[in-house]
Formats: structure tokens, sequence, C-alpha cells
């Protein structure tokens, strides 16, 4: 299980450096692709395959269900950890996620998110001052 929030930099290739405790579940590949509120989602291959299972059994007749699979699909890169521990997060992904030097590296069980600090430090203040509201409305 992927847990924890961490500072990493981004290098002048767009190298991130995996933190240690994820590198061994994302070592025999992985995919980073876009994921929700603009940060980037990275998924070891397993977890990748039952995410896009349930994308590929979303209605097609529905255009929401085409839109959010072409979202999540069409922003899909594969990715290997070097020697170093490093992936390549593609030029697009980083556009679209705003990062530039420093992300927040941050497990979420099953994936990884990578944020922009400056989006990553907005969207926590946001949760946490509603993270009561958000747990009564969830029945947690």
């Amino acid at each position: 299980m992927f847990i924890g929030e961490y500072i990493h930099n981004i290098d002048e290739k767009g190298r991130l450096a995996v933190p240690v405790k994820f590198r061994n579940r994302l070592a025999s590949g992985a995919i980073v692709t876009k994921g929700l509120d603009n940060c980037l989602s990275l998924y070891p291959e397993e977890a990748w395959d039952k995410q896009s299972e349930k994308l590929s059994n979303l209605p097609q007749t529905q255009s929401k269900s085409r839109a959010y699979a072409r979202f999540i699909l069409a922003g899909a890169f594969n990715v290997e950890i070097d020697k170093q521990g490093r992936v390549v997060l593609p030029a697009a992904l980083r556009q679209y996620a705003g990062i530039k030097n420093q992300v927040i590296v941050t497990g979420l069980g099953d994936h990884v998110e990578i944020w922009s600090t400056k989006t990553w430090e907005e969207y926590r203040s946001n949760i946490e001052k509603d993270s009561v509201g958000i747990a009564e409305e969830l029945g947690i």
C-alpha cells in the first residue's frame, strides 16, 4: 500500500526520484496519467490493470463514461524506473499538472499521486478545513 507525503524535485529532463518506499512496487513497470484535481497518478502495472478494466466496463453509450475514459487513457504513458530510482514525467503531463521544479508525492493506497507544490498546498488546506464535513458526508 502506498501511503505518506514526500517532497521531491524534478530535474531539467523531467525526471522524478520516486520515494524509496515506493520503488519496489513500481519496479516491474508503471503507468503515469492525468489524475483528478490537477495531479498526476502513477500506478504499478497490476493496479493499472484493475483501473483500466473498470474504465473498459463503463457504458460506452454514455458520453460522460467515454469522456472520463478518454481523459485517463489518452493521457497515459508507460514509464520505467531507472537505476537511480527515477521516472521521466512526460512534458504534456507536467504541463497539465502545473509541475515545474518541486512536487509533492503522496501515497493513495493502490497508486501514487504527483502534485505541483502550489496545487497540493491549496488542495490540502481546503480538505483540512472541511475534514469533519467530508467524513460526515461519507459516513466515516
